[in-house]
């Protein structure tokens, strides 16, 4: 139990094995059995790497989810992050979910969650424009009209959605399953239109059966193409946009902001629904650089996403006194009043 959290708390700090030991007075080869289970520390030690890491004793000794069957899906070849990152993400996507099922079992277990849709059900298409589509029919959503709120639906769908904090802007999302439920981790520090975008990325990847002998570069931007095609259809586009459009406006951030997408997006998708020419979708190119936005676009007022179900789940089990308001302050890593004043008047 000790072992994973260490593990996990080291990583989040970025801290090497060798540089912890050191904060401890403890050999790195200790760290390595601490984190192994293979040796536990007393209780001295436990305070000292609690301290080093910033964090509490009862962080150390919570449940882990060490009963969980855990698949994660793979990072993008090439992916400009090193392994120290990967692993980083993959353990805080079981330090989570160890606390979420947490509270799912003292409500119930697994049967009061949504039932998920069921993984690479749809059948392969090389049209982004239909696979979309089928992606928005398998969400049960309409097939055109903008999508207010992604985790919200995924959420209620039985999908589980995590945010994480991961200072690289190379990472921008992963998916897998938990006990064979499908969820999705995001990385929060991005803006919402590409947050948006790449929830729909991250979903495309387990909802359809894709080809065997597509390469991995092919599947990443197949899936991005749809993306822009589940968040702004071209029935969409054409109405908002109309059949031709000689420049690109500043007017057209209104629709950003209806749709949740970024120009960008929106030009892109203009491009490829035959609204603009190549020369306009460059014109607009070479401005947004001169702009910045290429590095950092504006929001546009395009509402952030967030899950809330962990916290809902919490939430329940304080009011229906299934846990204490301590325990639920301990699963959420939030403070004791906030949790009671969100479950009490």
């Amino acid at each position: 139990m000790l072992g994973k959290n260490l593990k996990y708390y080291r990583l989040k700090n970025n801290m090497t094995k060798k540089a912890l030991a050191e904060a401890v007075g403890v050999s790195s080869m200790a760290i390595t059995n601490y984190e192994n289970d293979s040796r536990q520390p007393n209780m001295d030690i436990i305070k000292k790497l609690a301290k080093a890491l910033n964090v509490r004793v009862t962080d150390f000794l919570a449940n882990t989810g060490n009963e969980l069957s855990f698949y994660h899906g793979k990072f993008r070849k090439g992916s400009k992050f090193g392994s120290k990152t990967q692993e980083y993400i993959r353990e805080a996507v079981e330090e989570y979910f160890g606390r979420f099922f947490q509270v799912v079992s003292f409500l119930g277990g697994v049967k009061i969650l949504q039932p998920a849709p069921p993984m690479k059900k749809l059948a392969w298409t090389n049209d982004p424009e239909e696979a979309a589509r089928k992606l928005r029919e398998y969400l049960e959503i309409p097939a055109t009209g903008p999508v207010s709120s992604l985790v919200e639906i995924l959420e209620n769908k039985g999908i589980l959605v995590l945010f994480i904090d991961v200072n690289n802007d190379f990472f921008s999302g992963m998916n897998g399953t938990v006990n064979n439920i499908p969820y999705i981790v995001i990385n929060r520090n991005m803006s919402p239109a590409r947050i948006r975008s790449t929830i729909v990325h991250e979903v495309s990847h387990f909802a359809f059966e894709w080809p065997e002998d597509l390469t991995d570069k092919e599947e990443e931007n197949t899936a991005t193409a749809i993306s822009g095609a589940f968040l702004f259809p071209k029935e969409d586009a054409v109405r908002e946009l109309g059949y031709k459009r000689s420049s690109i406006s500043k007017a057209m951030t209104m629709t950003c902001k209806e749709y949740g997408i970024s120009l960008f997006m929106l030009v892109k998708r203009a491009r490829l629904c035959n609204i603009i020419n190549d020369s306009v979708e460059k014109v607009f190119y070479i401005n947004a650089s001169k702009a910045g936005w290429r590095i950092s676009e504006p929001d546009w007022g395009i509402p952030k996403e967030e899950p809330t179900l962990f916290e809902q789940l919490v939430y329940r089990a304080v009011s229906e006194n299934e846990i204490s308001v301590q325990k639920g302050a301990e699963l959420l890593k939030s403070s004791y009043e906030s949790v009671a004043k969100a479950c009490y008047i």
